[in-house]
Protein backbone atom coordinates (compact mmCIF):
# COMPACT_ATOMS: atom_id res chain seq x y z
CA UNK A 1 0.00 0.00 0.00
CA UNK A 2 1.34 3.90 -0.90
CA UNK A 3 2.09 5.87 1.97
CA UNK A 4 2.10 9.10 2.70
CA UNK A 5 4.26 11.59 5.09
CA UNK A 6 2.16 12.83 8.48
CA UNK A 7 2.44 16.39 8.29
CA UNK A 8 6.39 17.18 8.37
CA UNK A 9 7.46 14.35 10.47
CA UNK A 10 8.86 12.27 8.16
CA UNK A 11 6.88 8.87 9.58
CA UNK A 12 5.07 7.28 6.85
CA UNK A 13 1.50 6.49 7.16
CA UNK A 14 -0.95 4.36 5.20
CA UNK A 15 -4.23 6.05 3.84
CA UNK A 16 -6.39 4.05 5.25
CA UNK A 17 -5.43 3.47 9.14
CA UNK A 18 -6.98 0.84 11.40
CA UNK A 19 -9.27 1.72 14.36
CA UNK A 20 -9.76 0.28 17.33
CA UNK A 21 -12.19 1.98 19.52
CA UNK A 22 -13.98 -0.88 19.70
CA UNK A 23 -11.26 -3.18 20.77
CA UNK A 24 -11.76 -1.12 24.05
CA UNK A 25 -15.03 -2.85 24.46
CA UNK A 26 -16.75 -0.27 26.41
CA UNK A 27 -19.85 1.19 24.64
CA UNK A 28 -19.31 -1.36 21.98
CA UNK A 29 -21.42 -4.88 22.33
CA UNK A 30 -20.55 -8.27 20.45
CA UNK A 31 -16.66 -7.01 20.83
CA UNK A 32 -14.04 -10.55 21.74
CA UNK A 33 -10.47 -9.56 22.17
CA UNK A 34 -9.32 -12.89 19.46
CA UNK A 35 -11.27 -11.61 16.86
CA UNK A 36 -10.07 -7.82 17.56
CA UNK A 37 -6.48 -9.80 17.78
CA UNK A 38 -6.90 -11.84 14.19
CA UNK A 39 -8.33 -8.23 12.73
CA UNK A 40 -5.75 -6.22 13.67
CA UNK A 41 -3.08 -8.36 12.76
CA UNK A 42 -4.69 -9.01 9.04
CA UNK A 43 -5.09 -5.27 8.57
CA UNK A 44 -1.42 -5.46 8.79
CA UNK A 45 -0.75 -7.95 6.24
CA UNK A 46 -2.65 -6.58 4.25
CA UNK A 47 -0.98 -3.34 3.92
CA UNK A 48 -2.44 -1.08 6.78
CA UNK A 49 0.17 -0.30 8.56
CA UNK A 50 -0.76 2.70 10.47
CA UNK A 51 -2.97 2.29 13.78
CA UNK A 52 -4.91 4.61 15.83
CA UNK A 53 -5.86 3.78 19.72
CA UNK A 54 -6.19 5.74 22.97
CA UNK A 55 -5.89 5.28 26.30
CA UNK A 56 -9.09 5.62 27.19
CA UNK A 57 -10.64 3.52 25.01
CA UNK A 58 -11.78 0.53 27.47
CA UNK A 59 -9.15 2.28 30.30
CA UNK A 60 -6.34 0.71 28.31
CA UNK A 61 -7.70 -2.50 27.19
CA UNK A 62 -7.27 -1.18 23.24
CA UNK A 63 -3.63 -0.75 23.75
CA UNK A 64 -2.98 -4.17 25.23
CA UNK A 65 -4.71 -5.57 22.53
CA UNK A 66 -2.83 -3.48 20.19
CA UNK A 67 0.15 -4.53 21.39
CA UNK A 68 -1.12 -8.06 21.56
CA UNK A 69 -1.57 -8.03 17.69
CA UNK A 70 1.82 -6.40 16.47
CA UNK A 71 4.14 -6.41 18.64
CA UNK A 72 6.60 -8.55 17.14
CA UNK A 73 6.27 -6.34 13.91
CA UNK A 74 6.78 -3.14 15.70
CA UNK A 75 9.31 -1.66 13.75
CA UNK A 76 6.70 -2.37 10.80
CA UNK A 77 4.30 -0.72 11.92
CA UNK A 78 3.52 3.30 13.02
CA UNK A 79 1.33 3.66 16.67
CA UNK A 80 -0.69 6.50 17.05
CA UNK A 81 -2.70 7.23 20.33
CA UNK A 82 -4.23 9.51 22.53
CA UNK A 83 -3.99 11.19 25.90
CA UNK A 84 -7.54 12.11 27.04
CA UNK A 85 -9.17 15.33 28.35
CA UNK A 86 -8.92 14.62 32.23
CA UNK A 87 -4.70 14.45 32.42
CA UNK A 88 -3.61 17.41 30.19
CA UNK A 89 -1.67 19.23 32.80
CA UNK A 90 1.63 18.63 32.75
CA UNK A 91 2.74 15.66 34.97
CA UNK A 92 -0.22 13.98 33.93
CA UNK A 93 0.90 14.31 30.53
CA UNK A 94 3.69 12.38 30.99
CA UNK A 95 2.39 9.65 33.54
CA UNK A 96 -0.52 9.07 30.27
CA UNK A 97 2.31 8.76 27.91
CA UNK A 98 4.06 6.43 30.55
CA UNK A 99 1.06 4.02 30.96
CA UNK A 100 0.24 4.26 27.29
CA UNK A 101 4.09 3.10 26.50
CA UNK A 102 3.90 0.36 29.06
CA UNK A 103 0.25 -1.00 27.78
CA UNK A 104 1.48 -0.89 23.71
CA UNK A 105 4.86 -2.57 24.99
CA UNK A 106 6.76 0.12 22.99
CA UNK A 107 9.69 2.68 23.74
CA UNK A 108 8.34 4.94 21.85
CA UNK A 109 4.87 6.12 20.39
CA UNK A 110 4.95 7.75 16.76
CA UNK A 111 2.12 10.37 16.93
CA UNK A 112 0.33 11.29 20.41
CA UNK A 113 -2.27 13.09 20.13
CA UNK A 114 -4.87 15.12 22.34
CA UNK A 115 -7.85 13.20 22.32
CA UNK A 116 -10.12 16.10 23.41
CA UNK A 117 -9.49 19.49 24.33
CA UNK A 118 -9.20 20.45 28.33
CA UNK A 119 -12.07 21.05 29.83
CA UNK A 120 -14.78 18.80 27.66
CA UNK A 121 -16.53 15.88 29.55
CA UNK A 122 -15.87 17.67 32.63
CA UNK A 123 -12.57 17.76 32.99
CA UNK A 124 -9.87 20.35 34.10
CA UNK A 125 -9.32 23.53 32.00
CA UNK A 126 -5.76 23.10 31.58
CA UNK A 127 -3.73 25.75 29.40
CA UNK A 128 -2.62 24.64 26.16
CA UNK A 129 0.94 26.22 26.87
CA UNK A 130 0.90 23.71 29.81
CA UNK A 131 0.65 20.36 27.69
CA UNK A 132 2.44 21.39 24.70
CA UNK A 133 5.39 21.70 26.79
CA UNK A 134 5.39 17.81 28.60
CA UNK A 135 4.55 16.90 24.72
CA UNK A 136 7.24 18.70 23.32
CA UNK A 137 9.56 17.64 26.18
CA UNK A 138 8.53 13.91 25.71
CA UNK A 139 9.20 14.67 21.88
CA UNK A 140 12.67 15.39 22.66
CA UNK A 141 13.22 12.80 24.86
CA UNK A 142 12.34 10.47 22.11
CA UNK A 143 9.50 8.63 23.74
CA UNK A 144 7.30 10.35 20.49
CA UNK A 145 7.89 11.34 17.82
CA UNK A 146 5.00 13.68 16.51
CA UNK A 147 2.03 15.78 18.27
CA UNK A 148 -0.96 15.43 17.29
CA UNK A 149 -5.18 16.95 18.21
CA UNK A 150 -8.04 15.87 18.25
CA UNK A 151 -11.75 17.14 18.13
CA UNK A 152 -10.22 20.22 18.06
CA UNK A 153 -11.63 23.60 16.13
CA UNK A 154 -9.29 25.90 14.17
CA UNK A 155 -9.55 28.39 16.60
CA UNK A 156 -7.83 25.68 19.18
CA UNK A 157 -5.62 24.31 16.61
CA UNK A 158 -4.07 27.64 15.90
CA UNK A 159 -3.80 28.27 19.66
CA UNK A 160 -2.00 24.75 20.18
CA UNK A 161 0.28 25.18 17.13
CA UNK A 162 1.38 28.45 18.67
CA UNK A 163 3.93 26.02 21.33
CA UNK A 164 4.82 23.35 19.44
CA UNK A 165 4.42 21.89 15.53
CA UNK A 166 1.33 19.92 15.17
CA UNK A 167 1.49 17.30 12.61
CA UNK A 168 -2.39 16.17 12.47
CA UNK A 169 -5.71 16.55 13.15
CA UNK A 170 -8.35 13.77 14.15
CA UNK A 171 -11.94 14.66 13.55
CA UNK A 172 -15.01 12.97 12.61
CA UNK A 173 -15.09 13.53 9.09
CA UNK A 174 -16.95 11.26 6.16
CA UNK A 175 -19.04 11.69 3.13
CA UNK A 176 -21.86 12.07 5.60
CA UNK A 177 -20.42 14.20 8.73
CA UNK A 178 -18.37 17.27 7.13
CA UNK A 179 -17.95 19.88 9.41
CA UNK A 180 -14.17 20.14 9.57
CA UNK A 181 -14.41 20.58 6.01
CA UNK A 182 -15.89 24.74 7.02
CA UNK A 183 -13.09 26.12 8.32
CA UNK A 184 -10.16 23.40 9.36
CA UNK A 185 -8.90 21.89 6.56
CA UNK A 186 -8.14 24.92 4.94
CA UNK A 187 -5.88 25.77 7.75
CA UNK A 188 -4.75 21.93 7.75
CA UNK A 189 -3.48 22.51 4.27
CA UNK A 190 -1.96 25.55 4.49
CA UNK A 191 0.02 24.08 7.30
CA UNK A 192 0.84 20.67 6.12
CA UNK A 193 -0.98 19.03 8.99
CA UNK A 194 -2.28 15.63 7.85
CA UNK A 195 -6.09 14.47 8.55
CA UNK A 196 -6.70 11.28 9.68
CA UNK A 197 -10.90 11.11 9.90
CA UNK A 198 -11.99 9.31 12.29
CA UNK A 199 -15.98 7.76 11.91
CA UNK A 200 -14.99 7.51 8.17
CA UNK A 201 -17.89 5.44 7.63
CA UNK A 202 -19.95 7.66 10.01
CA UNK A 203 -20.26 4.43 12.30
CA UNK A 204 -20.73 1.79 9.63
CA UNK A 205 -23.85 3.67 8.33
CA UNK A 206 -21.91 4.30 4.71
CA UNK A 207 -21.85 0.14 4.13
CA UNK A 208 -25.30 0.43 3.92
CA UNK A 209 -25.56 -2.57 6.04
CA UNK A 210 -28.07 -0.82 8.11
CA UNK A 211 -32.01 -1.22 7.14
CA UNK A 212 -34.73 1.80 7.42
CA UNK A 213 -35.71 0.68 10.66
CA UNK A 214 -32.29 -0.83 12.41
CA UNK A 215 -32.25 -1.05 16.20
CA UNK A 216 -28.93 -1.34 18.17
CA UNK A 217 -28.08 -3.64 20.80
CA UNK A 218 -28.45 -2.00 24.31
CA UNK A 219 -25.25 -0.60 25.67
CA UNK A 220 -24.35 0.37 21.78
CA UNK A 221 -22.98 4.50 21.72
CA UNK A 222 -24.18 4.64 17.61
CA UNK A 223 -27.61 5.01 19.13
CA UNK A 224 -26.95 8.34 20.01
CA UNK A 225 -25.53 9.26 17.20
CA UNK A 226 -27.36 11.92 15.14
CA UNK A 227 -27.01 10.51 11.25
CA UNK A 228 -28.96 6.85 13.04
CA UNK A 229 -31.70 9.31 13.97
CA UNK A 230 -34.75 10.53 12.87
CA UNK A 231 -34.88 12.41 9.07
CA UNK A 232 -30.89 12.21 9.28
CA UNK A 233 -31.41 8.61 8.32
CA UNK A 234 -33.97 8.64 6.16
CA UNK A 235 -31.82 10.98 4.25
CA UNK A 236 -29.12 8.66 4.50
CA UNK A 237 -30.98 5.36 3.10
CA UNK A 238 -31.75 7.78 0.41
CA UNK A 239 -28.37 8.70 -0.34
CA UNK A 240 -27.18 5.20 -0.31
CA UNK A 241 -29.16 4.01 -2.87
CA UNK A 242 -27.87 6.90 -5.20
CA UNK A 243 -24.53 6.05 -3.96
CA UNK A 244 -24.42 2.23 -5.16
CA UNK A 245 -24.70 2.62 -9.23
CA UNK A 246 -21.43 3.86 -8.56
CA UNK A 247 -19.77 1.29 -6.01
CA UNK A 248 -21.37 -1.28 -8.99
CA UNK A 249 -18.98 0.83 -11.76
CA UNK A 250 -15.86 0.12 -9.41
CA UNK A 251 -16.99 -3.18 -8.48
CA UNK A 252 -16.69 -2.54 -4.86
CA UNK A 253 -18.96 -2.14 -1.44
CA UNK A 254 -20.36 0.90 -0.52
CA UNK A 255 -18.04 1.02 2.31
CA UNK A 256 -14.97 0.94 0.35
CA UNK A 257 -16.47 3.66 -1.97
CA UNK A 258 -16.74 6.36 1.11
CA UNK A 259 -13.04 5.50 1.96
CA UNK A 260 -11.74 5.88 -1.48
CA UNK A 261 -13.82 9.62 -1.27
CA UNK A 262 -12.32 10.04 1.52
CA UNK A 263 -8.95 9.40 1.00
CA UNK A 264 -9.46 11.71 -2.34
CA UNK A 265 -9.48 14.85 -0.40
CA UNK A 266 -6.67 16.86 0.47
CA UNK A 267 -4.11 15.67 3.02
CA UNK A 268 -7.01 13.00 4.26
CA UNK A 269 -6.29 9.27 5.66
CA UNK A 270 -9.34 7.59 6.73
CA UNK A 271 -9.42 5.62 10.22
CA UNK A 272 -12.13 2.67 9.85
CA UNK A 273 -12.45 0.37 13.07
CA UNK A 274 -12.60 -3.38 12.22
CA UNK A 275 -13.67 -6.45 14.55
CA UNK A 276 -13.17 -8.72 12.20
CA UNK A 277 -10.45 -10.40 9.65
CA UNK A 278 -12.66 -10.20 6.78
CA UNK A 279 -13.60 -6.37 7.57
CA UNK A 280 -9.78 -5.93 7.70
CA UNK A 281 -8.89 -7.47 4.22
CA UNK A 282 -11.71 -5.58 2.87
CA UNK A 283 -10.94 -2.07 4.21
CA UNK A 284 -7.47 -2.14 2.82
CA UNK A 285 -8.82 -2.89 -0.66
CA UNK A 286 -10.45 1.15 -0.72
CA UNK A 287 -6.80 2.31 -0.84
CA UNK A 288 -6.82 1.05 -4.42
CA UNK A 289 -9.82 2.55 -5.73
CA UNK A 290 -9.14 5.53 -7.79
CA UNK A 291 -12.12 7.57 -8.15
CA UNK A 292 -12.43 9.55 -11.72
CA UNK A 293 -13.20 13.84 -11.08
CA UNK A 294 -16.69 12.96 -12.62
CA UNK A 295 -17.70 10.56 -10.15
CA UNK A 296 -15.65 12.09 -7.06
CA UNK A 297 -18.03 15.14 -7.69
CA UNK A 298 -21.22 12.88 -8.02
CA UNK A 299 -20.55 11.77 -4.89
CA UNK A 300 -19.73 14.98 -3.10
CA UNK A 301 -23.41 16.15 -4.30
CA UNK A 302 -25.02 12.70 -2.99
CA UNK A 303 -23.27 13.45 0.37
CA UNK A 304 -24.98 16.77 0.97
CA UNK A 305 -28.19 15.25 0.37
CA UNK A 306 -27.56 14.60 4.23
CA UNK A 307 -24.76 16.83 5.64
CA UNK A 308 -26.94 19.85 4.17
CA UNK A 309 -29.60 19.69 6.69
CA UNK A 310 -27.51 19.07 9.74
CA UNK A 311 -27.79 21.15 12.48
CA UNK A 312 -24.27 23.37 13.44
CA UNK A 313 -22.82 21.18 15.94
CA UNK A 314 -20.13 19.58 15.27
CA UNK A 315 -20.38 16.76 17.90
CA UNK A 316 -21.71 13.44 16.66
CA UNK A 317 -23.61 12.10 18.99
CA UNK A 318 -26.54 13.09 21.25
CA UNK A 319 -24.83 12.06 24.45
Amino acid sequence: METRELGTSGIRITPIITGTWQAGKAMWVGIEDAETIKAIRAAFEAGITTVDTAEVYGQGHSEQIVAEALSDVRDQVVYATKVFSNHLKYQQVIDACEGSLKRLKTDYIDLYQIHWPAGTYGSEVVPIEETMSALNDLKQQGKIRAIGVSNFSRTQLEEAAQYGRIDSLQPPYSLFWRYVEKETVPYCIENKISILAYSAMAQGLLTGKFGPNHQFAEGDHRAKNKLFQGENYVRAQQALEKLRPIADRYQTSLGNLALAWLIAQPQTCAIAGVRNAQQAVENAKAADIRLSERDLAEIDAIGRLVTDHLDDNPVMWNW
